[in-house]
């Protein structure tokens, strides 16, 4: 009996000081929508899945970690990449778990050891300078990484839908493939039909001017006329001599047929 009563003395114990740590937690969860309050301040952000083990080892070291934010003057957070892919094609996550180090729009790469002293000396030393920042065509905030997050977002979303329809709906891969392979045919020649009429309606064709039928009859009959009268100036005297001797030679042979 003592020993069940002191068993349960030990156990409540452990049990208020795990809530006490967890309760200190000033851990901050990061999504799609308020990722970008990363960008004032300084900040190690953590990208992780449920389903990593290394994530699972880190988690509550970087729980403890985080109650120490505010003496640091840091903001500690995390990122679960399967409920905000946009954000780990947004910083080129490639291996799990990730941290970044940011510090008013700067974004480097930590490298070091994950214990709590690394941390910490990483922060208070601000070793942090020592590290290269991300180049700038990498940045999270860019046009461009803004597209490769849409990318990320909608390669997701067709995954879940494939998901959907395998799992739920019992529809063999194959078929799930042919359904995206239509609905790419059928969005791209609709796509292609916009953007045809678009530039139809902005630079429409220009069509060939006609000239009134009168007009164009009148001008012919003039040019022939003076073609012909150009061509009456130009024949010599000579060659008219000679055409008429031709003919007064050819009536007369004709005339001696006839006698004979």
């Amino acid at each position: 009996m003592a020993f069940s009563v002191s068993f349960l003395i030990v156990l409540g114990l452990i049990c208020r000081n795990v809530g006490l740590t967890y309760s200190k937690s000033q851990l901050i969860r990061l999504d799609e929508d308020n990722w970008s309050d990363m960008l004032t301040g300084e900040w190690l952000v953590e990208f992780y899945a449920p389903w990593c083990p290394a994530c699972k080892a880190l988690q509550p070291l970087w729980e403890e970690f985080s109650t120490w934010s505010k003496d640091l003057g840091v903001s500690v957070a995390q990122v679960d990449i399967t409920n905000s892919p946009g954000l780990s094609g947004r910083f080129m996550v490639t291996a799990l778990p990730t941290i970044f180090h940011v510090i008013n729009g700067e974004f480097r790469r930590y490298t070091g050891s994950r214990d709590r002293e690394s941390f910490m000396s990483f922060v208070e030393d601000q070793k942090w300078k020592t590290v290269e920042p991300i180049s700038n065509w990498k940045y999270p905030s860019s046009v461009q990484m803004s597209i490769v997050a849409y990318f990320f977002k909608l390669s997701q979303g067709l995954r879940l839908i494939h998901n959907t329809l395998t799992i739920e709906y019992g529809l063999p891969q194959w078929g799930s493939y042919l359904i995206f392979a239509l609905v790419t045919i059928f969005l791209g020649a609709l796509l292609g039909m916009i953007m045809v009429c678009l530039i139809d309606y902005i630079w429409p064709p220009k069509l060939p001017q006609k000239s009134p039928k009168g007009k164009s009859e009148k001008g012919g009959g003039d040019d022939v006329a003076e073609e012909s009268d150009e061509a009456d100036e130009e024949i010599p005297e000579e060659d008219l001599i000679d055409e008429q001797a031709t003919e007064t030679n050819a009536i007369r042979k004709r005339k001696a047929r006839k006698a004979d």
